[in-house]
């Protein structure tokens, strides 16, 4: 649904986009990761053809927005960080402007627009100014008059920013049930990690212009992390000593390395072995107070990439 090839965009001496390779599947959440100035804002208006690359192309749909901006415009929902609506406007009012502009009669942009706005929960505030709107009805105000095109692909430029830990859930929800519900592809430009990590299919890092990597949560730890992709900690008890229960545990396939601190286990894993150590450790009489799993997350992915000092590209 979204393809970029080459894409690369500078401003005078500085390269802002450096030579950028991404596809992007209908009907797929994928996550644009990095810190701020990484280039993701820049990618994202080439993307809307709102500015146009020096090298390389992008299709939207196969449409290439350089050529044929309004085309493209026309099938992509962008929701930037702030929203902009006429505060003395109700929400209805709003998106039924919204949808006026958008080629629909005024009885079918009223309808579309209550329709919408019970889908992203509004129905109660409707008729509320939009200046009285909080944050987060703002965002869902947002969503709604993104939605009014009925587009096929959805950019969201920092959608979370502001929002309370309950509005951030609520509002991520929305969002993989739409594309799920609707097949839409969202492209979701963040720097907030746990939330990412719940929501996207896959996610590109980006830094200093370039995608360093992209691929699933499992796919980059074990790109990064190798044979210690999975961690398992054991806390025993019984009359078997854990340097015992270590040996038992060395023994299964996919256990990397073994670590004893005390009456706990630290296993390095190449995959998830969770129930064959479990199962090990109970035949081999240890009693197990706890067996904690832990995959590397995207926090773990980050700091290895932008705050770890190496060069993985």
């Amino acid at each position: 649904m979204i393809e970029l090839s080459g894409l690369t965009k500078r401003y005078g001496d500085f390269t802002a986009v450096d030579h950028l390779d991404l596809q992007i599947a209908k009907g797929e959440i994928f996550g644009l990761l990095g810190p701020n100035g990484a280039g993701k804002s820049t990618t994202i208006l080439m993307i809307l053809g709102l500015t146009e690359p020096d090298e390389g192309t992008v299709r939207v749909g196969g449409i290439d927005p350089v050529s044929r901006p309004v085309e493209v415009k026309r099938h992509v929902g962008y929701l930037p960080e702030d929203v902009g609506f006429y505060d003395r406007y109700s929400g209805l009012e709003n998106l039924t402007f919204t949808g006026r502009l958008n080629g629909l009669s005024e009885r079918e942009a009223r309808e579309k627009a209550r329709t919408l706005l019970e889908r992203v929960g509004l129905e109660q505030e409707m008729d509320k100014k939009a200046g009285l709107y909080s944050r987060g009805m703002r965002q869902r105000l947002g969503l709604a008059d993104v939605l009014m095109k009925d587009p096929g692909v959805i950019i969201l430029d920092e959608p979370i920013l502001g929002l309370d830990p309950f509005g951030v859930k609520d509002f991520l929800e929305m969002i993989v049930r739409l594309s799920r519900e609707e097949d839409m592809t969202v492209l979701f430009s963040s720097h907030h990690l746990y939330q990412v990590q719940q929501v996207c299919d896959r996610v590109g890092l980006f830094v200093s212009g370039r995608l360093l990597a992209e691929g699933d949560i499992n796919t980059l730890s074990q790109r990064l992390f190798g044979s210690n992709a999975w961690a398992v900690e054991a806390v025993v008890a019984g009359e078997t000593p854990a340097v015992q229960a270590a040996e038992a545990v060395r023994q299964i396939d996919g256990v990397a390395a073994v670590k004893v601190e005390d009456n706990k286990l630290i296993m390095e894993c190449s995959r998830d072995v969770t129930a064959d150590i479990s199962r090990t450790l109970v035949q081999s009489g240890v009693g197990i107070l706890s067996l904690v799993r832990k995959e590397f997350g995207l926090d773990d992915i980050y700091y290895r990439y932008f705050e770890g000092g190496k060069d993985h590209a």
